[in-house]
């Protein structure tokens, strides 16, 4: 499999379980980034830690990731951009991870296929399904590492983004940003991008459209969020 080409990286991807998708494009363009250290949990091929590296000079960024495969990947696509000097790639769960620092920013593309039927493969399904990261672990250990002033940043399907948002404010991780994504008009939203974090704010709601009515004709909103990034912008 050919690399992914960005306007200024490419992403290898031949082992990873999880390809180069518009999720995590998505989530890297969108997402707000505070100066300082920043934690990408489940990395997987390392995009969104890049794409972060390449918005923000002003930030150190470790990336964790549990699947072997696609954790040799991200070493190798971070350790190939111009950024690699302020990206560490770890093969840890979030769950043992123990740096001596907390992050200013967290963010992630996290499994949420919580009762699917799985993929034959057992790197596909840890990279899909919450049995390694449970929407609880992942809540549990974004508190445990993010800095009181800290923001965490994420994507999930509009079912999943619901009971995670519920699950997070009983442990007291508050949802401060909200963009619902629509791929055309005329379909339903999609996914959800979320911003959290542990102080109660007013919630800034706001709506994206990929698409226009037309396949492959895109909106002018997504092309302004995208366009550092996608070649065909």
């Amino acid at each position: 499999m050919s690399p992914f080409q960005f306007k200024h990286f490419s992403i290898q991807q031949e082992s990873s379980a999880m390809k180069v998708g518009t999720d995590g494009v998505l989530l890297g363009a969108w997402s707000t980034i505070k100066d300082g250290n920043t934690l990408d949990v489940g990395t997987g091929t390392g995009l969104i830690a890049i794409m972060l590296a390449q918005r923000n000079t002003s930030i150190t960024i470790d990336a964790v990731e549990i699947e072997i495969e696609a954790f040799k990947e991200a070493e190798i696509n971070c350790n190939n951009c111009t950024w690699k000097n302020r990206i560490s790639v770890y093969n840890n769960a979030i769950q043992d991870f123990q740096p001596q620092k907390k992050y200013d920013t967290i963010i992630s593309n996290p499994p949420f296929f919580i009762d699917s039927t799985k993929a034959p493969k057992p790197d596909r399904n840890s990279a899909r399904h919450t049995d390694e990261l449970s929407f609880q672990d992942l809540i549990t250990n974004v508190i445990r590492l993010l800095n009181p002033e800290g923001i965490f940043s994420l994507i999930l399907p509009i079912t999943e983004a619901e009971q995670f948002t519920e699950l997070a404010k009983e442990e007291k991780l508050f949802l401060s940003k909200k963009c619902v994504i629509k791929p055309n008009p005329i379909k339903p939203v999609k996914r959800v991008l979320m911003q959290f974090s542990l102080q109660p704010k007013e919630l800034i709601e706001t709506e994206l459209t990929i698409e226009t009515i037309t396949r492959h004709q895109y909106t002018k909103e997504y092309i302004s969020l995208t366009k550092d990034f996608y070649l065909k912008f």
